[in-house]
């Protein structure tokens, strides 16, 4: 496994981030992930030097941050760098908000079901429209200042609005965002140009999600439009979103993934691990072993320049 430092921050964490949002997840009544299965995929990053694990208060009606907790339970937490997410309420009673009351419920649920007296790393979940950015910062501030958060991170928003918070702390002294989780992939990019200058500029670590476009970039789907049973794609509706430049792209990464003697989706995970502005930590959210073992394997392959140029053109041209 390799290991990088995340942008600015003083957290060294593998070049993959394990995503949990399945653990606990039902679609259209089938359950994802359940309690054992996600504790042989824990056990599985354990044994691959994955140290980096990502979570929200909500996933799994908060059975995701549990079954970490008692994953963690059995280990030295200082091996692990864990982040989590605030917006959804699953301890206040109230709306879903960014308000002094909602996070400081929230976070206190969190550090109970993950069995922890701190995160690594706390994203906001997305932006609140309603709540002034300065309280949300100024809360995370005091969670920081006592021991409960070390860094902060914000996932899907406007470019302008990570601008505004970025302004907001430098301007009232707050502790700023230090990682940043958009959707961002080889097949997903237009949508995301802004907020990734954004990144790049301020220097904020880049940890995308749906790295591999709902499983599309494993190339197991046809131009024809059909999805296989079971799959993301399928339980979700996903198929909606691709356009000719997603497949242009995704026939790139399946002409280097023959080149290189890899598959299509550890191309697609180590183009993103080479982006150059910013560091980048795709989280794969693996449904069994195989599937993470394929995914670590990303981490061995090599791709020349030209290679990653030719991932790059694909969508824009």
């Amino acid at each position: 496994m390799e290991y990088v430092r995340l942008g600015d921050t003083g957290l060294e964490v593998s070049r993959l981030c394990f995503g949990t949002w399945r653990f606990g997840k039902e679609s259209d009544g089938v359950l994802e992930t359940d309690r054992e299965g996600a504790h042989a995929l824990l056990d599985a990053c354990a044994e691959r030097g994955v140290n980096f694990i990502d979570t929200a208060n909500i996933y799994g009606g908060g059975q995701s941050e549990a079954w970490i907790g008692e994953w963690l339970a059995e280990r030295d937490r200082e091996d692990y760098v864990v982040a989590s997410k605030v917006y959804g309420a699953i301890e206040s009673r109230h709306e879903s908000n960014l308000s002094r009351k909602n996070v400081r419920a929230e976070i206190e649920g969190t550090l109970d079901r993950l069995d922890t007296d701190y995160l690594d790393l706390y994203y906001i979940h997305r932006w609140d429209d309603e709540t002034p950015i300065h309280e949300t910062l100024r809360t995370l501030q005091t969670l920081v200042d006592e021991g409960k958060v070390h860094y902060l991170g914000a996932s899907k928003m406007a470019a302008w609005k990570l601008t505004k918070a970025l302004w907001t702390s430098d301007a009232d002294g707050l502790e700023r965002f230090d990682v940043t989780q958009p959707r961002f992939n080889a097949a997903y990019r237009e949508p995301t140009v802004p907020f990734l200058e954004v990144c790049a500029d301020q220097g904020l670590a880049v940890c995308p999600y749906s790295p591999l476009e709902g499983g599309f970039l494993t190339g197991k789907y046809e131009r024809d439009g059909t999805a296989p049973d079971g799959s993301r794609v399928d339980l979700e509706g996903w198929f909606d979103h691709l356009d000719e430049r997603a497949w242009d792209a995704l026939e790139a990464v399946e002409a280097v993934a023959g080149e290189v003697d890899a598959t299509p989706a550890q191309v697609a995970l180590r183009w993103l691990m080479d982006q150059g502005d910013y560091t980048c930590v795709p989280i794969v959210g693996a449904r069994t072993v195989e599937q993470l073992e394929e995914n670590v394997g990303a981490v061995d392959v090599s791709l020349a320049d030209d290679q990653v140029e030719r991932i790059t053109d694909a969508y824009w041209d």
